[in-house]
């Protein structure tokens, strides 16, 4: 007997059957069918597969304010011990004239479902978005991904634009403080990034910026400074001196934007110690980065501290929940703080959602693929084995060095494997050349770098730390721009942030950072807006060496901050692992 695909349970039924869509009540349905031999589609459930199997869900990630009385209806249909007022949106699944369906979870619970929710029930959304009249921006309009960020920043005194490398942050930023009408902005930031700040606002402003240089201070509009010399400007006032002046705080600043924020995640550091005396006085405050939450949640904590959110009211509390925290007794009995672990990380993701707005390329972007390739290779170096056994020779003799010496003795041997990928590296390059492709190559190391600069001299472009923002901003237009520049050769700490080198289709990591944000950061120099081409990045690895170890360790360790961000660590915080696998080879 055939069955008439025409009838609408028998199409329903095919339709679920073969749904491969993103709508999870669907999908909650499909995994019935095969599962459950007694259930049965309703009428209802037939109808919206008809609908709405063709819609695709959108992503909101967001807490809303309910009604009263939904709240009522969610706890007595829910059996929750609480009323709740606020609701959070994974997805938007559909939606009619008078509701939303949903994908989401009410607060305090632990898992998602699918639940309509009258219009009339939403009072407001917390992050309270506002209309803004985007005519004075068309000549260079920002994205709609974009107008999201600048209206959540107009919105909020204090936030976190937490969006993923290469959507546009600064333009954003910039827009917002336009928009808001702020009378004074101090822009701190890295040095490599004051020069392209300072044609952001150009882009959108025709009010007067000033880069803050050494010492030499003068009045604008936007005032632009990077972290290294903040003190020449502030100092933060102890017991036995309260009254020193700040030439930054005389500025009276309506609005700080702090880029790079994770640059601030140490709490102990001076220059988060001067950026958090300095945001006390000032009323808004917005953080940029891409990688917010480094390593470990407490990482993560000054910068919600620095935006008032709730999570960030205990610093005890917080460690308890959020980083395992447990007190050890040191040497001499005084009690010591282990807060390097992290817990509850869904939870901790959901918290702070009201304070962090966070999307990734793939979520708003329609951007070609990025891919990345591990080649690994085998090493032949007397070099190598004669340093790596002298190593350990001396770590059995030296078991209690600080993890500091350990560092400074591994660095001889990471140069020793950075030098000899040289070769394999050049080989890499000359592929993506034969091929026409543009290239870049990142090292840790600044003496691979020039040799490097030296065998492609007539083709190349160098950044490093020792250049000048001048000849920095020489190299990126050349490359960008100049057909016969075809290879970008640069630190991953000086070229791995807040440049765009879309010309490039292929990254090339000659050597590893302890850091798995510089990686990801560096990739997306070429991987964000603009890019129509797909992007292979390459990672050459000696298998069983220590490069080895590093890489699947930033692996697992990237794969902790995926759960919370979708994104830097010291090296102090990775090499404590290293250091207990790499007997092992």
């Amino acid at each position: 007997m055939s069955i008439d695909s025409n009838i609408p349970e028998h199409k329903a039924l095919t339709i679920l059957r073969g749904y491969e869509g993103a709508n999870n009540y669907i999908l909650q349905m499909k995994k019935a069918l095969f599962t459950n031999s007694r259930w049965k589609m309703g009428t209802g459930q037939r109808d919206y597969i008809l609908n709405h199997h063709e819609t695709t869900p959108k992503v909101a990630k967001k807490w809303v304010e309910i009604d009263s009385y939904f709240g009522e209806q969610l706890q007595e249909t829910r059996l929750l011990t609480y009323k709740p007022k606020q609701l959070y949106i994974e997805k938007l699944l559909t939606q009619t004239d008078k509701a939303y369906h949903i994908y989401g979870k009410v607060f305090s619970a632990d898992t998602l479902n699918c639940l309509w929710v009258p219009k009339s029930q939403i009072v407001s959304d917390t992050s309270k978005p506002i209309d803004v009249d985007y005519e004075p921006f068309k000549h260079r309009e920002p994205f709609i991904h974009q107008k999201e960020a600048i209206e959540k920043l107009v919105a909020n005194e204090k936030y976190i634009l937490a969006d993923d490398m290469g959507l546009g942050k600064t333009t954003s930023a910039v827009i917002a403080s336009i928009v808001k009408g702020v009378k004074k902005v101090l822009v701190i930031c890295p040095a490599s990034l004051k020069i392209n700040w300072k044609r952001e606002i150009q882009n959108y402003s025709d009010d007067e910026i000033s880069l803050v240089e050494g010492k030499n201070w003068q009045s604008s509009k936007y005032i632009i400074i990077n972290y290294d010399i903040l003190k020449n400007f502030h100092s933060i006032p102890n017991k036995k001196d309260e009254a020193i002046e700040s030439q930054i705080l005389k500025e009276n600043f309506d609005l700080i934007i702090i880029d790079e924020a994770h640059y601030i995640s140490n709490g102990k550091a001076q220059r988060t110690k001067i950026v958090n005396d300095i945001c006390k006085k000032v009323q808004h405050v917005w953080l940029l980065s891409g990688t917010p939450m480094t390593s470990r949640p407490i990482n993560y904590y000054n910068l919600l501290k620095l935006v008032g959110s709730r999570v960030s009211t205990n610093w005890r509390s917080y460690v308890l929940r959020y980083c395992e925290g447990r007190q050890f007794r040191a040497h001499g009995g005084r009690k010591i703080w282990n807060v390097n672990g992290a817990s509850n990380l869904e939870e901790l993701r959901d918290r702070t959602n009201n304070k962090v707005l966070r999307r990734l390329k793939e979520d708003v972007l329609d951007l070609p693929d990025k891919i990345i390739t591990p080649i690994y290779l085998d090493l032949k170096s007397k070099d190598y084995e004669r340093e790596v056994g002298e190593y350990l020779d001396w770590t059995n003799r030296n078991s209690n060095q600080s993890l500091t010496v350990h560092l400074s003795k591994l660095t001889k041997i990471r140069q020793i494997l950075a030098w000899d990928k040289l070769q394999y590296t050049c080989e890499l390059i000359d592929q993506a050349i034969e091929q026409e492709k543009k290239v870049i190559v990142f090292c840790n190391f600044t003496a691979p770098l020039l040799e490097l600069g030296s065998r492609y001299e007539k083709n190349s472009v160098l950044l490093y730390g020792q250049m000048n923002k001048e000849d920095r901003q020489k190299s990126i237009d050349l490359f960008q721009n100049d057909p016969n520049t075809q290879i970008f050769i640069s630190n991953i700490k000086a070229g791995g942030v807040g440049i765009t080198l879309t010309a490039a289709e292929a990254v090339i990591m000659n050597d590893l950072s302890f850091v798995p944000s510089d990686h990801s950061q560096a990739e997306d120099r070429a991987f964000r807006i603009g890019q129509k081409k797909n992007v292979s990045c390459f990672y050459p690895l000696f298998d069983n060496t220590i490069e080895r170890v590093i890489y699947n360790i930033l692996a697992n360790k990237k794969r902790v901050i995926d759960t919370v961000m979708g994104d830097n660590i010291s090296e102090e915080d990775i090499f404590s692992e290293i250091l207990s696998e790499i007997h092992s080879l």
